[in-house]
């Protein structure tokens, strides 16, 4: 991408609010204390502030804070909220079959014999992955299963027996590369049928589908009255009006330290200032194995099939959770300029990367509510 940036805005419509393996985001919560101490609540006058989490979807830890005015209220949201991860996780699943359930799995089992018939959610999710793969360069494809599928494989053979840990051949995922045509996903609103007409074609949403469910999710806990809040899938962080605590204007949410593992690294590398917005990271970081002493992790790029090697995170925020989850990737698959020069042009989209070296990038808005530009919660 060159030449002049021209902004434009992008909406976003709210989405019907209708009665993984998946890829793993790390967050840290900035004020641990504040957020996710403990069950239990803080009486803040009229709202106390309660918070809880599970585990059972999406691979990972959801944890949910809000302010109520009593108990019974949140264990209304915290109920629902659990409930419909549950199911949206199981409908996105690519990996494994549920009773009853037609999900992405059954659709990739089916590929190249029939239609099979979904719930509207899954409709929703790929026409929205459909919708900004076309609006962007297009580097974030949820058809190259194919391709994820073999890395998966490597991987968690990898992790099983490290020694014998090695890299797929290029013979292999170029093969698999031939069957990655997202145009060739045929979605039919009317009939409610999704169809892959190569037996070999695979669907991978692990790009998105985390971020999708979180936006489903808080949209429909801000429809069922829920005022202040953050549902955090993963670290697919989803802020929900502000804290209503008497005290900040602002939820901060903390990002990830990429080498936090590393002895004497603080956890944080910064803190953004939001209300009523998602934050999301993607990062080289989490999901990874060892091959001759070299880390490969999970986000490939489609042009070289091999793991993208620009960054070490991207951290989006925008309106949308599920718009943040699908960018935060695909500014990880695109060169410095050229992701810079996309996440300017999207109006209520800010980005920050995490380089190499350790130095960070961001957009100019992005720069206006990180800790480290002076921003707070006041």
């Amino acid at each position: 991408m060159s030449g002049r940036i021209v902004k434009r805005t992008i909406s976003f419509p709210p989405k019907p609010l209708k009665p993984l393996p998946l890829r793993v985001f790390l967050f840290s919560l900035l004020a641990a204390a504040f957020l996710f101490a403990g069950a239990g609540c803080g009486k803040t006058g009229e709202y106390n502030r309660y918070s809880d989490s599970f585990f059972g979807t999406f691979d990972t830890v959801v944890q949910v804070v809000a302010y109520a005015r009593d108990r019974q209220e949140f264990e209304g949201y915290y109920n629902q909220i659990q409930a419909r991860f549950q199911r949206l996780h199981q409908l996105y699943d690519t990996y494994n079959d549920y009773e009853g359930i037609n999900n992405l799995k059954t659709v990739n089992d089916r590929a190249g014999k029939e239609p099979v018939k979904v719930d509207r959610e899954i409709i929703d999710l790929l026409l929205f992955a459909r919708e900004w793969h076309q609006k962007t360069p297009g580097q974030t494809n949820i058809a190259l299963g194919p391709v994820l599928k073999i890395w998966h494989d490597y991987r968690a053979e990898g992790l099983s027996n490290p020694e014998k840990a090695r890299l797929p051949s290029r013979e292999e995922l170029a093969r698999a590369a031939g069957h990655t045509d997202l145009d060739r996903v045929i979605i039919d609103e009317a009939a409610g049928t999704v169809y892959l007409p190569d037996s070999n074609m695979r669907l991978d949403v692990g790009a998105v589908a985390k971020g999708f469910a979180t936006e489903l999710v808080a949209r429909e806990m801000m429809a069922a009255g829920m005022k202040s809040g953050l549902i955090s899938a993963g670290g697919n962080v989803r802020a929900i009006g502000k804290p209503l605590d008497g005290k900040r204007d602002r939820w901060a949410i903390g990002v990830q330290n990429p080498d936090e593992s590393i002895a004497g690294e603080e956890p944080l590398v910064d803190a953004i200032y939001v209300n009523d917005a998602a934050i999301v990271t993607s990062g080289d970081y989490q999901r990874y194995y060892i091959v001759d002493g070299r880390p490969y992790h999970h986000i490939i790029d489609p042009k070289t099939l091999m793991p993208a090697e620009y960054y070490r995170a991207v951290t989006v925020v925008a309106p949308d959770a599920g718009v943040a989850d699908y960018l935060s990737t695909e500014l990880f698959l695109l060169p410095l300029e050229e992701s810079m020069a996309l996440a300017e042009s999207l109006e209520g989209v800010e980005a920050l990367w995490i380089m190499k070296d350790g130095s960070k990038k961001f957009t100019t808005g992005m720069g206006q509510v990180l800790k480290s530009q002076g921003a707070g919660s006041q």
